[in-house]
């Protein structure tokens, strides 16, 4: 069976995904940790979103992975769509998930520059807290935060600013067009990291695309309303 690989967004990891990999009994499943972030922490990020693509398509090519589907979320997203423009024939289905086309993120609840200040302001642990907490609709006070929390705490000062870099010079727009691979997009309806204009965009512009929206949840539905997510990620996936 064909696997399905994830590719974790900003001051993610590979754990954020357990129950992902426990609920899609029978499908292979790899999950990455981008280089600064999870278990990888202790290399060095990339500053380019195109980097982190190159890096995931060699990762899988060491482990001899030569066609996959690929589900990548946030951040990860972007990587997703650079990873599709790179290596088309080797995605068969491609998720886009609380994503968008454009890396300065429109209508977020801060802007980068901003984001990147508090690094600086604030320090590296209050700051990765904080932002996870705008990952889930209840903040601080939903079940998942501290386990997402923990994650994104990993990631050091490098790698923050240069994940908050590599976001805001990257723009895909002009490219989805091209994405050929048949897509999902699946996107919480009050997420706070990407508006709906950015998430209609991949919908209307992908040629061969779903859509998909969970109701009540913030950036991380596959959190906060696993069930749900979990049933519409593995019927598009077994479908293939």
């Amino acid at each position: 069976m064909i696997p399905l690989v994830f590719v974790h967004g900003f001051m993610g990891g590979s754990a954020q995904w357990d129950g992902q990999v426990a609920a899609l009994a029978g499908v292979p499943v790899i999950a990455l940790d981008l280089p600064g972030y999870g278990k990888n922490a202790h290399l060095e990020a990339c500053r380019d979103i195109v980097d982190f693509a190159h890096w995931a398509l060699d990762e899988l090519e060491r482990q001899n992975v030569a066609r996959f589907h690929l589900l990548g979320h946030s951040m990860g997203g972007m990587i997703a769509q650079e990873m599709a423009a790179f290596a088309p024939d080797r995605i068969a289905r491609l998720v886009l998930y609380g994503t968008g086309g454009q890396g300065v993120l429109p209508g977020r609840f801060e802007t980068i520059e901003t984001s990147k200040s508090r690094v600086a302001t604030d320090g590296v642990r209050n700051t990765a807290r904080r932002i996870a907490a705008t990952w889930f609709l209840d903040c601080e006070q939903a079940p998942g935060f501290e386990a997402c929390a923990a994650i994104a705490q990993m990631a050091g000062k490098q790698s923050l600013l240069a994940g908050l870099d590599a976001m805001n010079r990257w723009d895909g727009e002009a490219r989805l067009h091209d994405i050929i691979a048949q897509t999902l997009v699946i996107w919480g309806d009050r997420d706070r990291t990407y508006p709906w204009p950015q998430v209609q965009k991949l919908w209307q512009a992908i040629p061969n695309t779903s859509l998909a929206v969970i109701p009540n949840c913030a950036h991380v539905p596959h959190l906060e309303s696993p069930d749900v997510f979990n049933a519409i990620l593995k019927g598009f996936v077994t479908k293939a």
